[in-house]
């Protein structure tokens, strides 16, 4: 079993950065990628941005140029820099871990667009 926790998430203003973290315990040694997905109030969960234990990465059209995703080489840990965060942005931000298995979910990390 694989235990995700975000953290970084808060307030931010438009055109604004933000940095957000998720740390991975427990069986991390088989994880194949780690990913950011947002889900906005109505709206269906989304990808945001994943990495693979490779290093590639792939990214949702609306954030590539402005969002960042990044890993630690043991796969124990994802970070998602957002630079020139827009109004369409915000949402609930979860971090996602893939092993063969299945799919491991954090609880989410709340990000908010507001002047």
């Amino acid at each position: 079993q694989v235990q995700l926790v975000e953290s970084g998430g808060g307030l931010v203003q438009p055109g604004g950065s933000l940095r957000l973290s998720c740390a991975a315990s427990g069986s991390t040694s088989m994880i194949n990628s780690m990913g950011w997905y947002r889900q906005a109030p109505g709206k269906e969960r989304e990808l945001v941005a994943v990495i693979h234990v490779s290093g590639n990465t792939r990214y949702a059209d609306s954030v590539k140029g402005r969002f960042t995703i990044s890993r630690e080489k043991l796969m124990n840990a994802v970070y998602l820099r957002m630079n020139s965060v827009r109004p369409e942005d915000p949402g609930v931000y979860y971090c996602n871990a893939l092993q063969a298995w299945g799919a491991h979910w954090g609880q989410g990390t709340q990000v908010t667009v507001s002047t």
